[in-house]
């Protein structure tokens, strides 16, 4: 009988070795269910081609087609990533829809003597349990936002405070953003994979207990804070960060140190500031990168960027509690992350 998700805190106590997702490697990497493993019993072309053959000619002989297709996948995932499974391994297999493609595959483990079963529904019932938690519901967790001006290390008070035991969610992190012009850390994750990564996190969660979240704005990157986070950060109180200029000057250098060994990328990141600043400022800042002068780059951003735009939007946010820390280093933070919980739990 298939397994029915009833919840996504309900995924983690699953009786299951490995989820496996047998949709293409596309549909996989827009999104899957956290954790699983991709084995397709169609890869991109073959979903495309057996598709077209359903629509334009015969949806018979595309089931015939897909068959086949499918059956030499398979023998090809049993010769490959599940040759060394043992005889009371117990897979969860889901497809799209829990139709066609992930009941075909768990037959064939089934056959083999292995105890598969499939998701009630496949990944389109993971899908409405996130749509559910972060769009059609208000959020239940208690947020906190972490605050404070550029370089004042708050992502990474954010890990000393998980480290400490607190609740965290580093929406940059999933999200592979720093949240600025300067953020990009590589290729972005899907919107949808986004959110997946938003839910589990706060599905795990105990409601009792504050959940801290650097504020950000409704968007890290190329991607969308999720409405039911995105009302909850808005009225959330918030503990603002403040540290000397010169220690986020040198947090500012080691967190952007992929920056400053590559002078051409942090040169056109500089580029997108030429409509606040002007081609002469910008040139000067571009200037100092070209000769290494990143403490002095790093202090003009954040006196004359950062912290007028921080100032701006202060009336906007709801009040803060202080938090005066004296330097940014990994003990710094670690103190600071234990005198936040000791205020907050």
């Amino acid at each position: 009988m298939p397994t029915t998700l009833d919840s996504l805190a309900a995924l983690a106590a699953l009786p299951h070795d490995d989820i496996i997702d047998v949709r293409s490697p596309a549909e996989f990497a827009e999104d899957h269910i956290p954790g699983a493993i991709n084995l397709p019993v169609l890869d991109n072309d073959e979903r495309a081609r057996v598709g077209t053959i359903y629509v334009q000619d015969d949806p018979f002989k595309a089931r015939r087609v897909g068959a086949a297709l499918v059956a030499a996948n398979a023998a090809r995932h049993l010769q490959g990533p599940l040759a060394d499974r043992p005889g009371g391994w117990r897979p969860l297999v889901y497809c799209w829809r829990g139709g066609q493609r992930s009941g075909s595959f768990t037959v064939i483990l089934q056959q083999v003597g292995w105890r598969a079963d499939t998701v009630a529904g496949g990944y389109k019932s993971f899908r409405r349990l996130v749509v559910r938690s972060l769009y059609d519901q208000p959020l239940a967790a208690r947020v906190m936002l972490i605050d404070g001006g550029t370089g004042t290390a708050k992502t990474a008070l954010l890990g000393a405070l998980a480290q400490a035991g607190a609740q965290v969610i580093d929406l940059e992190g999933m999200a592979n953003h720093r949240g600025s012009v300067f953020g990009a850390l590589g290729d972005q994750p899907a919107q949808k994979m986004f959110e997946s990564r938003i839910a589990m996190a706060l599905a795990g969660f105990d409601l009792t207990r504050p959940v801290f979240v650097e504020a950000e704005g409704n968007k890290v990157g190329n991607l969308l804070v999720p409405p039911s986070l995105w009302k909850a950060m808005q009225t959330a109180p918030r503990i603002e960060i403040t540290a000397p200029l010169e220690a986020r000057v040198a947090f500012l250098q080691d967190a952007y140190a992929d920056l400053t060994t590559d002078i051409d990328r942090l040169a056109g990141r500089l580029a997108a500031l030429v409509p606040y600043h002007g081609t002469e400022t910008v040139a000067e800042w571009t200037g100092w990168a070209r000769a290494g002068r990143f403490a002095d780059l790093a202090r003009a951003l954040i006196v004359a960027h950062y912290d007028p735009r921080y100032g701006r939007k202060a009336e906007t946010r709801q009040p803060a509690r202080h938090l005066d820390v004296p330097g940014l280093s990994p003990a710094d933070l670690r103190d600071a992350a234990a005198r936040i919980i000791e205020q907050t739990e």
